[in-house]
């Protein structure tokens, strides 16, 4: 049975001193973005030279961290040669970018013989690559019961990775590997250990333990609060397909990774513009968006899939529901006849979803097929929306990627590289992605105002941002605890796709005026 807000908020309450991490630079907002939202209301072209100026930026702890790159790329070798598989857990944005390097190494990244050898694998299962499931995150058994299900054997090699270095779900896939096997685990983040060792002490367990190889990629503040599916997993996604690409010549890895750094510095990122502004008025005019691809599926999944509980969209719909609303953007594969054409292409494999009957609606193989992103997304978009698809083509070319939508086209050059060419496309779609959701008004400054408090991390971010917004705008400072039961009582009572962050704040305010 439903808990009633007063018992979720008390609830919350009770283990909120594991989740308050707004020491952690990751929850922050870069200085350099303070005035994110302004260029998104009025100077596209600054907003995008802002972002690049980080991207490059976090790119440079890549190359800093080589060595420790290399060492994990020895290790990755040296399992593949025993006979042994290496497998990528993550949660959310990680745990797409988990599921992006196995389907790269599928698609050739590595030599035929290991393709099947890397195992990415994320909270929730393969669903939660294309709606985040709420929750899940949180679930220590579900990391360790996830790891079982995929048959994890003393010798394999777990690499789990969290941008903010504190998610249950992966530590305890982590640990639970540990349990399995002798072989030490490699663990990725984006904090530094001093804070992660005090924020959390699930973090500072894991990175004392002995069994631990760390690889620390230190970014700093997000373009925007919090938002680590930006610079923090670009960086993530960096050095783990370096890592994978060069397993077998660890020394091309220094050479490989300036080379990415410079390919993102040398792109125009502010050739996105006219895309932004068309998707924008797209969307003003409530027209259905359909980014349409052969090539990037699981790249545009990542940046898409992360706008619903980053800004309160609704999440992709699922045929199986006809009730949901119509998502803002939609995927479609044109070469494949139907759902289970499309995800074999896109996974290169068949889909790992969770049969638990306590999950299966939600998770399950049957329920995951109904996000049909296959040729027929048109018609069930067409169907549900009664509006024709503003489509954006994605896909290779001889001289590197191009999108396309409308009769305008924006070819961006690129060296032949997998890496760059996926890691280039994320970043220009993190970008335009998030410059949209300012102009639609979804962030102030750098910071979130229309998270979605789904989990327990997102609902101290949302409990954090409140208090700070009462301080700009002059308001009484309530209480950590007095925000939280306020923020569950307005969430009660909200629809999917609002403002939960302005509207606590407003109902904070009119407290204060009694």
């Amino acid at each position: 049975m439903a808990l009633n807000p007063q018992n979720e908020a008390e609830a919350f309450l009770a283990i909120a001193d594991d989740f308050r991490l707004g020491e952690l630079p990751t929850e922050q907002g870069h200085p350099l973005t303070a005035d994110l939202s302004n260029w998104a209301q009025a100077d596209f072209a600054e907003g995008f030279r802002r972002f690049q100026r980080l991207d490059v930026a976090a790119l440079r702890m890549v190359e800093a961290q080589v060595p420790r790159i290399q060492s994990l790329a020895a290790v990755v070798a040296a399992t593949f040669s025993a006979g042994q598989r290496v497998f990528i857990a993550g949660c959310g944005a990680t745990g797409r970018l988990a599921l992006t390097v196995e389907t790269l190494c599928r698609e050739g990244l590595l030599p035929e013989a290991y393709q099947d050898r890397v195992i990415g694998f994320m909270a929730g299962g393969d669903a939660a690559l294309i709606r985040s499931l709420e929750g899940f995150e949180d679930r220590v058994d579900y990391g360790q019961r996830q790891l079982d299900d995929l048959g994890f054997v003393d010798g394999d090699l777990m690499i789990g990775v969290t941008e903010g270095g504190e998610t249950p779900f992966v530590i305890a896939a982590t640990e639970h590997a540990l349990s399995l096997g002798h072989q030490p685990a490699w663990f990725c983040y984006c904090n530094p250990d001093a804070s992660l060792k005090v924020v959390a002490e699930r973090s500072r367990r894991i990175l004392e333990n002995p069994r631990i190889e760390c690889l620390p990629l230190i970014t700093g503040p997000m373009a925007l609060a919090g938002s680590t599916r930006l610079q923090a997993t670009t960086v993530q996604l960096a050095a783990l397909l370096l890592a994978m690409e060069h397993a077998a010549d660890p020394a091309a890895i220094p050479q490989a990774a300036q080379s990415l750094r410079e390919a993102i510095d040398q792109l125009d990122y502010t050739a996105m513009q006219p895309l932004t502004q068309a998707e924008f008025q797209a969307i003003q005019q409530k027209d259905p968006v359909l980014y349409t691809t052969q090539s990037y599926g699981l790249t545009v999944l990542t940046d898409t899939t992360e706008r619903a509980p980053t800004f309160s969209q609704y999440a992709f719909e699922n045929t199986q529901s006809p009730e949901q609303a119509a998502s803002l953007c939609y995927l479609s594969i044109e070469s494949a006849a139907n759902s289970q054409a499309a995800w074999a292409h896109l996974l290169r494999r068949a889909p790992r979803t969770l049969e638990w009957p306590e999950v299966q609606t939600v998770a399950g193989v049957s329920f995951f097929y109904g996000y049909d992103v296959s040729e027929r997304a048109k018609t069930h978009r067409l169907q549900k929306t009664d509006r024709e698809n503003m489509c954006i083509g994605i896909d290779n070319t001889k001289s590197g990627i191009e999108l396309s939508f409308a009769s305008q086209a924006l070819p961006f050059s690129l060296p032949p590289s997998v890496i760059v060419r996926n890691l280039a496309l994320k970043v220009l779609l993190n970008s335009h992605s998030t410059l949209l959701m300012g102009r639609l008004g979804r962030f102030e400054g750098n910071l979130m105002t229309w998270v979605r408090p789904s989990n327990n991390k997102l609902i101290d971010r949302a409990i954090r941002y409140i208090r700070l917004l009462c301080e700009r705008r002059g308001l009484p400072m309530p209480s950590y605890e007095h925000t939280c039961r306020t923020l569950f009582e307005v969430r009660a009572s909200m629809s999917a796709d609002a403002a939960i962050v302005l509207e606590t704040l407003k109902a904070l305010g009119e407290q204060s005026e009694i």
